[in-house]
């Protein structure tokens, strides 16, 4: 008797271009539960860049190239609303919904209210929200995405956390062994965010050069890749 192939789900990717959406897909990536259809990913398109990140939207399309994942940018502007964020979403993952897709994947650790959110306005459209690395003890995970081949550069600190002198550096052991105590070793509470260029599941190197460091709100500072 032939056996029957187990149905996978569809899953979509929230994707940041970060270590924490990496470290989700990677795990994704070693099951054998889901299909992954496509990262999923808020531009802001008055900067044309990676909300929150900072990163260019150009690299951030080298990233997908490279994971040989297909992208699916969702515009917002630079001041969007929660309101205005939830309905772009919404469509797009209406979009994703109706070709099959019943799951969106995220990589946030331990923050209930953010895990909440995401689950209630997923279960408005009928779609479940899965979490591949929550939980996760974050030295030890933080330590996990260096010791796997991970490459990954600072692009953001909140100056009410760290210092100016974090951003633009590459997160390797040096970085962990100098974050302050109260800083989490994975930015989970946003006190700094990254742009992975390099691990296994790339094929090849994102290529960038680093830019200037500017200083935004009077609070975030970003180093530009170009």
């Amino acid at each position: 008797m032939k056996l029957v192939d187990k149905i996978r789900k569809r899953v979509l990717v929230a994707w940041s271009g970060g270590k924490d959406s990496a470290m989700a897909l990677y795990e994704l990536q070693k099951q054998h539960d889901y299909e992954i259809v496509a990262l999923l990913t808020t531009v802001t398109e008055d900067y044309d860049r990676i909300s929150m990140h900072g990163v260019r939207r150009t690299l951030l399309e080298k990233q997908a190239e490279s994971m040989g994942l297909q992208l699916e940018k969702v515009y917002i502007t630079k001041n969007a609303s929660n309101q205005e964020y939830e309905m772009k979403m919404k469509d797009a993952l209406i979009k994703y919904k109706t070709r099959g897709v019943t799951v969106v994947a995220f990589g946030d650790i331990f923050l209930e209210d953010v895990r909440r959110y995401r689950e209630a306005n997923l279960s408005k459209i009928r779609m479940e929200a899965i979490f591949p690395i929550w939980g996760r003890d974050t030295t030890e995970l933080a330590r996990k995405f260096i010791e796997l081949g991970f490459k990954a550069i600072v692009t953001c600190v909140d100056s009410k956390f760290l210092d100016k002198k974090f951003v633009g550096r590459i997160y390797d052991d040096r970085f962990l062994c100098e974050l302050p105590p109260s800083v989490d070793p994975c930015g989970e509470n946003g006190e700094f965010h990254t742009f992975v260029f390099d691990g296994p599941i790339f094929r090849k190197r994102v290529e960038f050069k680093v830019g200037e460091i500017v200083l935004r709100d009077g609070r975030f500072y970003f180093c530009d890749l170009i």
